[in-house]
């Protein structure tokens, strides 16, 4: 079994509800800083390759740094607002990709659109699963 199936297994199998937020914000922000690194430093190959805007990408990158720090400091002092603030920014950004890419806001290639997509099931993922542990808290 890999690290990563084990630590999702993990996160499922936490006892107490701090436990289990606490994980599940970690893994917010062990994603989302990565991906903000990735928006900033390679917007410019990106944008090409998925077909998104260029400047877009690099500023949802700037737009992710606060975000990054608010999740990280969610993670290490988990509290039931805090939770709810990052699931619900989490929420909102699921939405704001579904809404671009419905209301033609962005015209992404076929990888672009799965990237999009993609990023948007993921974060709807961590956005219920953060609202759950906020709620058992």
């Amino acid at each position: 079994m890999s690290q990563a199936t084990a630590f999702a297994f993990a996160l499922f199998r936490a006892a107490d509800a701090p436990t289990f937020l606490r994980r599940v914000l970690a893994l917010d922000a062990a994603t989302a800083a990565p991906t903000t690194f990735m928006l900033l430093i390679g917007a410019g190959t990106m944008g090409p390759l998925l077909g998104l805007p260029t400047e877009l990408l690099r500023n949802v990158g700037f737009a992710f740094i606060p975000f990054v720090a608010l999740v990280t400091w969610a993670a290490v002092s988990p509290s039931r607002g805090l939770a709810l603030t990052v699931g619900l920014l989490n929420a909102g950004w699921v939405l704001a990709c579904i809404g671009a890419l419905v209301m033609g806001a962005i015209a992404p290639n076929a990888l672009g659109m799965a990237f999009v997509a993609g990023q948007a099931v993921f974060v709807g993922v961590l956005a219920e699963l953060q609202i759950i542990g906020a709620r058992r808290l």
